[in-house]
């Protein structure tokens, strides 16, 4: 009765409610957990019975160490012979992530038609959690409602009628063409020509599920690099659908970070199609992000046997008793670092690398032009997530990923860390109970309940108060209308995107539709004016930075300018397609994805 229920709820993790008290009579799939958009469909989970024991061992050893490089076989010589090695690499792969819980994020944004902009956000969804690779790719969301039971939560809502609801575990069930049943007697496999994506020559085949195969194959085409014939890309869709429910296209992207594999990074999803005279049932765009493969949960196996003791006796000023002052810093240092250590462990924070020299860089510019002389230095670190956010733990600032992407130049990057500056200057210290090292002690996936570095009303106002005169004494006090036209942007688009809006850890930029920080800079500047192609006053997301998914570490992104030719081109805050450039592992070439829309950006930035 148990595992009934359990295969019960894995059931329903793949559904997206759309009528969800409907009835429904329709058969089950014979891959249960593809990823449904909208679902009324009572499915079986019976095929999940089918993984068995030899995942188990993969996944044993790989728990400590890279998937292996695949052993050396004979080159195929004939087509068939390929299919037959992809096929062969591609259940490698699942049985070689079986044991990993990577993070997956999803940014969806609802569309529109606009006259002047074309399709354009009307809405937006996000979803964050760990998803577990094993045989059920089930995940755990961070982002819980507390109020809701797990059946409710997890359909979207009983009491939403004929309203779509989507569900994480959807897109990240593309990760895979079919996790159950990917081979010849399933599919066909038809060759259509070589072609390159980056440095990686690769074989590209057209794949159809075969006739009686059963619903929810995946209908599309594969690219297969051609040294060890594994699966880099994955584009199409999931045929036939159950009745009621929706299977959206996909492209997905994965990276070769491990010797032998290349493993699932970037997932793109979109449907609608704005043509005279077609409605559209759903239209949207949606960004999945794979990270955090090899998180570190510990030290060193032996980290205890390279402790060396040294017997030598500090007589320096310092080895005397702290002072109330000197004790009050040493223990919000110690917050600090328990804070930092721990959103890393979980898989949120980048560690430290090159993106934060340069948000060090313009930290220090603050510093000096205003004599800021503080007892301990100022560290900057990346939020690995893409909603709009910054916050500051003791003498650490925290700016987001999706942020620092889509900020246009350095002088609006100043300012947005120029009030978390301002928090550090005027003593905002919040976070000093985190010193007690009890209160790291919970699951990832309860990261947000048990972490939060929000401001009263008050010292937000102060801080805003103070930033203003830190960048009126810095470099940037010429550029500040360019930071203007970044907050009306803000301003025009913060009604339709309330979930790139809504923070998690720190105070919000915008609430209910109106921008609450730093607000005095957007009336700065010139008006907006979409017509004028080199006002670039918010770039898409992605434009900046890149995660290595394996290891988290965080880059900036390097692209060619691109001419932007009409408005439809600016694309503030919006989602855009992934296009990586893909190289081998080992290679100098970087294995992050580099957007096309990135380079919107104004050079020289």
């Amino acid at each position: 009765m148990r595992t009934s229920k359990w295969m019960f709820t894995a059931a329903l993790l793949v559904s997206v409610s759309a009528a969800a008290q409907q009835a429904s009579d329709s058969q089950p799939s014979s891959q249960p957990n593809a990823p449904t958009a909208t679902q009324t469909v009572q499915t079986s989970a019976s095929s999940d019975a089918a993984q068995a024991g030899p995942a188990q061992s993969a996944a044993n050893s790989a728990a400590t160490a890279p998937a292996p490089t695949p052993s050396a076989l004979p080159q195929p010589t004939t087509m068939d012979q390929v299919v037959d090695r992809f096929i062969e690499r591609e259940h490698g792969l699942m049985k070689a992530l079986s044991n990993r819980t990577p993070v997956v994020e999803t940014y969806l944004q609802n569309l529109t038609a606009d006259p002047q902009l074309g399709p354009v956000p009307s809405a937006d969804h996000y979803f964050l959690g760990r998803l577990d690779m094993g045989e059920t790719v089930d995940r755990k969301d961070y982002l819980k409602e507390q109020d809701k039971g797990m059946e409710t939560r997890l359909m979207g809502g009983f009491n939403k009628l004929f309203k779509v609801e989507y569900q994480p575990i959807g897109f990240s069930w593309m990760v895979y063409a079919d996790r159950t049943d990917f081979d010849r007697s399933h599919y066909e496999f038809h060759y259509i020509r070589r072609e390159f994506l980056g440095d990686v020559r690769c074989l590209v085949f057209d794949v159809t599920p075969k006739k009686g195969s059963g619903r929810g194959r995946f209908l599309g085409r594969v690219w297969v690099e051609d040294q060890e014939y594994n699966i880099v890309r994955l584009n199409g869709t999931y045929y036939p659908a159950p009745r009621n429910s929706y299977f959206f296209h996909m492209d997905s992207w994965r990276l070769n970070l491990i010797p032998g594999y290349w493993v699932p990074a970037y997932i793109y999803s979109e449907e609608g199609d704005f043509s005279a005279g077609v409605k559209n049932k759903m239209a949207f765009k949606a960004q999945t992000r794979i990270w955090g493969y090899d998180l570190k949960k510990g030290g060193k196996d032996d980290e205890l046997t390279q402790i060396r003791v040294d017997s030598v006796k500090d007589e320096s000023a310092t080895t005397q008793d702290a002072s109330p002052l000197q004790a009050e810093r040493v223990w919000q240092q110690q917050a600090e670092d328990n804070v930092v250590e721990r959103l890393t462990s979980a898989g949120l924070l980048a560690p430290e690398g090159d993106v934060d020299h340069i948000l060090q860089t313009v930290v220090n510019n603050l510093e000096v032009t205003n004599n800021i002389d503080l007892p301990r230095p100022v560290r900057t670190r990346v939020l690995l997530t893409a909603p709009l956010e910054t916050f500051s733990v003791g003498n650490t600032i925290v700016i987001s990923r999706g942020l620092i992407d889509v900020l246009p130049d350095e002088a609006s990057l100043a300012a947005v860390l120029s009030h978390e500056l301002a928090h550090i200057v005027l003593g905002h210290n919040l976070g000093s109970k985190y010193a007690f090292n009890d209160r790291m002690l919970f699951s990832d996936d309860s990261t947000y309940n048990n972490l939060g570095f929000k401001h009263i009303p008050e010292e937000e106002t102060a801080a805003d108060k103070k930033a203003i005169d830190l960048l009126n004494n810095s470099p940037y006090a010429q550029k500040l209308d360019n930071v203007g036209l970044f907050f009306k942007a803000l301003q025009a688009r913060a009604p339709q995107l309330n979930a790139l809006l809504t923070t998690h850890l720190g105070n919000p930029l915008a609430e209910n539709g109106a921008i609450s920080r730093l607000s005095a800079l957007a009336s700065k500047g010139p008006a907006l004016d979409n017509n004028k192609l080199d006002q670039v006053a918010a770039l898409p997301l992605g434009g900046r930075v890149k995660i290595n998914p394996w290891d988290d570490k965080a880059e900036m992104v390097k692209t060619a300018p691109v001419a932007i030719t009409s408005a439809r081109d600016k694309m503030p805050f919006e989602v855009t397609p992934f296009y990586p450039r893909l190289a081998r592992w080992g290679a100098s070439s970087t294995t992050a994805p580099a957007p096309s829309t990135a380079a919107n950006a104004p050079s020289g930035n």
